[in-house]
């Protein structure tokens, strides 16, 4: 009997300008593809220009420390996109309050009319980190910070896009451990 085939992950983070998928950006965008080993296949990071600075919150801003001399050489969403639908293809997205990345990827993807290539699962590590600690009372709290203090995960640039889905990877794979 074969193999089945399996779908790589891809553990994705954006930084944005606010809350709002309606009125906010993205502005930047990590990502770690690995494969059903946990061998990372490929990493990808990309600054994303904003269109509309103007209506972002200041301390979504201050959060993901966005300052215009470091997105002086950013991409337009269009190309980040493009590239990131290219780079995911059948993979199975992974992240941390995964509903909120993809609020926004798939706001990007429809708007530009560039097609999401990938599957239609979707994994969330705050969700399985319910399902796992709900009962560990040394866990108090399912923001990506205190998970990965309570599993001696080093996330040193946290809230930037690469780091903090280095970081899911990372809580991922302890997360599957744990059961």
């Amino acid at each position: 009997m074969a193999k089945k085939t399996l779908n790589n992950f891809a553990f994705i983070d954006v930084e944005t300008t606010g809350l709002d998928a309606e009125v906010h950006e993205i502005i930047e965008i990590g990502l770690v593809i690995a494969d059903n080993d946990f061998n990372v296949v490929s990493e990808f990071e990309v600054k994303v220009k904003p269109e509309h600075i103007e209506t972002a919150d200041p301390v979504a801003l201050r959060v993901n420390k966005y300052n215009e001399d470091d997105w002086e050489g950013a991409v337009t969403l269009t190309e980040a996109i493009q590239v990131l639908s290219e780079k995911t293809v059948d993979c199975i997205m992974v992240g941390h309050n995964v509903s909120f990345d993809s609020l926004f990827l798939e706001k990007a993807f429809r708007r530009l009319n560039i097609p999401n290539k990938m599957f239609y699962y979707k994994l969330d590590t705050l969700s399985i980190a319910f399902a796992v600690g709900a009962n560990d009372p040394d866990i108090e709290h399912l923001s990506l910070h205190s998970l990965c203090e309570h599993f001696c995960i080093e996330n040193k640039n946290a809230h930037t896009a690469l780091s903090d889905a280095r970081a899911t990877f990372e809580l991922f794979k302890k997360l599957m451990k744990a059961k």
